[in-house]
């Protein structure tokens, strides 16, 4: 099995991070537990069993102000107080890592390159939740993803960090590794839960919630791989050392994949705060071969699309609100000036097609007549009419659809008929020339 030398070389690593989450990757052997320990592994766990009550943990957790890193930036301990409050035999802590998002990596490269940093947040949550087990939900393609969160579960166990009367505190918490069912839906939470119980991937009606009843209608916490990466060093540090790094409303670091156009591409981690334009020059060497950038895909393809003009805002959930864009997944994708935003559009409408679920007919249909249409204008029997018919469709899609995804999926398309509409316009004009790649 490949050892940490296969993944991030560290002299490769651009600078200007402040690495909290991604610390140990690419430094430390991924497979050793004496090594994370070494690091000063597990030493936040064990601090909250000697010495904290679970609320106390809750408590570092609130005032550090931690945000879920999943997309929606929900309040982290807002989520756990809400199980912790449930009265329940049986209390489950979730790890979605089923990173479906195109262009997005950055949970790889943490259960690739520090798996029990990961273990030992899920650990931390069952404590302060009173949960007894956790599953950690894993893409099915991470095949390395998998194979070093297994071991790293076996190590812990053998170490005493996982399994029963953990550290001797009388605590009780294991876990399981489960291989992803394949399907972007099943990156919701509820979808997620119906695949682990063994249905098909769909999402539930909500309320309830998962933390009132969740896995097999018990109290469930469902957590980012990145969010619960995040718990050992607040609980370690304190919340009022985690909250001193961000911006008010954004604190801590975020983890960002840089893809696309750019020189560099990549896993970096920031904290909250910095322009766009600085994440791209500074830490994706800028665009490649000196080309002019179109625009950003920012959170991936159920994010939304900002212009060049836009990229000096700030990465923080309230500055980048007021543009109507958030930092999502955490994908970055850069469109230098030959990229066509119909066609980025169009691929981005065939993958939501093939993606959805097919629960509700919003989506379902919605979908489908988005590609249909996009089609018939590449082709050039496109009209103005059809421009129309797409926005009414996509705002249809994120008025009535069941769940997040049938919400998102026309997000690119919208923000691109209104950011972009001369490009749309050149091709229902056929003119080539100001439409670079496209087929119409």
């Amino acid at each position: 099995m490949p050892t940490s030398k296969s993944h991030t070389d560290k002299k490769n690593i651009p600078c200007g991070q402040n690495r909290l989450v991604l610390g140990n990757v690419g430094v430390i052997n991924p497979e050793s537990i004496d090594e994370y320990i070494a690091a000063k592994g597990y030493d936040a766990l064990k601090k909250a069993l000697s010495a904290m009550k679970p609320a106390q943990v809750i408590a570092e957790v609130k005032t550090s102000e931690l945000r879920g890193r999943g997309g929606a930036g929900f309040p982290t301990a807002i989520k756990w107080a809400g199980a912790a409050n449930e009265k329940s035999d049986v209390k489950y802590v979730i790890c979605n890592a089923d990173e479906g998002e195109p262009g997005t990596f950055k949970d790889r490269a943490i259960m690739e390159g520090d798996p029990h940093k990961l273990i030992e947040g899920m650990a931390l949550a069952g404590y302060a939740t009173g949960a007894s087990k956790g599953y950690i939900y894993v893409r099915g393609e991470y095949t390395l993803s998998i194979a070093r969160l297994a071991k790293a579960a076996a190590d812990a166990r053998a170490k005493g960090f996982l399994g029963e009367n953990i550290q001797g505190s009388g605590f009780n918490f294991d876990l399981e590794v489960l291989r992803g069912a394949g399907a972007y839906i099943c990156g919701e939470e509820s979808a997620l839960i119906e695949s682990i119980e063994g249905k098909r991937g769909e999402p539930r009606l909500k309320p309830p919630y998962p933390v009132q009843k969740g896995l097999w209608q018990k109290p469930t916490v469902v957590n980012n791989v990145e969010t619960l990466a995040n718990i050992p060093a607040i609980v370690l540090n304190g919340g009022e050392w985690y909250r001193a790094i961000g911006v008010e409303g954004s604190r801590g670091t975020k983890v960002f994949c840089l893809m696309g156009d750019l020189n560099w591409k990549g896993v970096v981690e920031i904290p909250f705060g910095a322009p766009l334009s600085k994440i791209i020059k500074e830490m994706g060497g800028g665009v490649k071969k000196d080309r002019k950038l179109k625009g950003v895909i920012l959170g991936g393809v159920s994010g939304s699309l900002l212009t060049a003009r836009e990229l000096d805002t700030p990465v923080d959930f309230k500055s980048l609100a007021l543009i109507e864009s958030g930092p999502g997944s955490g994908a970055i994708i850069a469109l230098d000036e030959t990229r066509s935003i119909v066609d980025v559009v169009d691929n981005i409408a065939h993958f939501f097609m093939h993606e959805s679920c097919g629960r509700c007919t919003p989506c379902r249909a919605g979908n489908e007549q988005i590609v249909h249409l996009i089609g018939k204008i590449r082709k050039g029997d496109g009209s103005h009419a059809d421009l129309k018919k797409l926005e009414e469709l996509g705002w249809n899609m994120y008025q009535t659809s069941f769940c997040p995804l049938g919400q998102t999926a026309p997000n690119i398309l919208l923000q691109s008929l209104k950011k972009y509409r001369g490009e749309w316009e050149a091709c229902l004009a056929g003119k080539k020339e100001k439409c670079a790649c496209c087929a119409c």
